[in-house]
């Protein structure tokens, strides 16, 4: 089946997403919240990916972005049992409808509450990231795995996505930043930020505002290479989870170097 959901999404991608690519009509594009864009696209992509989905694994069903959008109770599937697809059919809107990369489609098969597959397609790079639990990460075909060693705060790079954080949060979080080797604001797409630590373009990425579309998928990636995702006082993030903030790091001593360097007065850690 991981094939048959690569070549789905890649034909969703290419024959739905990409034509409409700087090319949207004013009409096209609307505000879901005030900074929170929804595009033709992404409509009639999660539409396509919800038939081919639920073809291709009958009795199963759909978390999508924008079902839940239309419906906040769609989202409660996935605390039931059986099969649950998790999709975004366009993460990274926002770029999307501003002419710009990156934007990707994601999608993850979560079964009776464990996230067991992982497609992120990179729609413009055409770089495939897969990963089925227990079976490792692949990119473009390739087997991937994420750096084993910790350089040390000061050689990390990364992405802190500070705009939905508390004022609080984000002053210490930014005050300590510059212990760190660098980091920015990220590129406003999870399905970028996610493979880049897996395949060591950066070490970590710490995120407030945890929607399952946009965590889900990478979340297993990371994983699948040998990183971990983790919560700010150091619970895993699970599917059905509604806990904010979370840290993405390449290994667990980097994840506990770079908490350490931003967090230094806490929260505190789960035994």
């Amino acid at each position: 089946m991981l094939d048959q959901v690569a070549e789905l999404i890649r034909e969703v991608a290419h024959t739905v997403v990409l034509p409409r690519f700087q090319h949207l009509a004013a009409d096209e594009v609307h505000q879901k919240a005030p900074g929170d864009l929804v595009t033709i696209a992404d409509q009639e992509s999660e539409r396509a990916l919800t038939r081919g989905l639920t073809a291709l694994l009958p009795g199963s069903v759909v978390v999508g972005e924008e079902a839940v959008a239309a419906d906040p109770a769609v989202r409660d599937r996935l605390g039931g049992s059986g099969s649950v697809w998790v999709v975004d059919p366009v993460d990274g809107t926002n770029n999307f409808a501003a002419g710009r990369t990156p934007f990707c489609v994601m999608v993850a098969l979560v079964r009776d509450g464990e996230t067991t597959a992982a497609w992120i397609l990179d729609v413009v790079a055409d770089h495939l990231t897969v990963a089925e639990l227990g079976a490792g990460v692949y990119r473009d075909g390739e087997r991937v795995k994420a750096r084993a060693d910790d350089p040390g705060a000061a050689a990390l790079h990364g992405v802190i996505a500070g705009k939905y954080f508390p004022d609080e949060l984000r002053t210490e979080v930014l005050a300590n930043a510059s212990r760190l080797g660098g980091y920015t604001g990220g590129r406003h797409c999870a399905g970028y930020e996610y493979p880049a630590v897996a395949v060591d373009e950066q070490q970590f990425a710490m995120f407030w505002r945890i929607l399952p579309w946009d965590h889900v998928p990478g979340t297993l990636i990371v994983r699948e290479a040998g990183g971990v995702v983790r919560h700010l006082d150091g619970a895993e993030h699970r599917p059905t989870g509604h806990q904010r903030g979370l840290l993405v790091a390449a290994n667990e001593d980097i994840w506990h170097t770079v908490h350490r360097t931003l967090l230094p007065s806490g929260p505190p850690l789960v035994a």
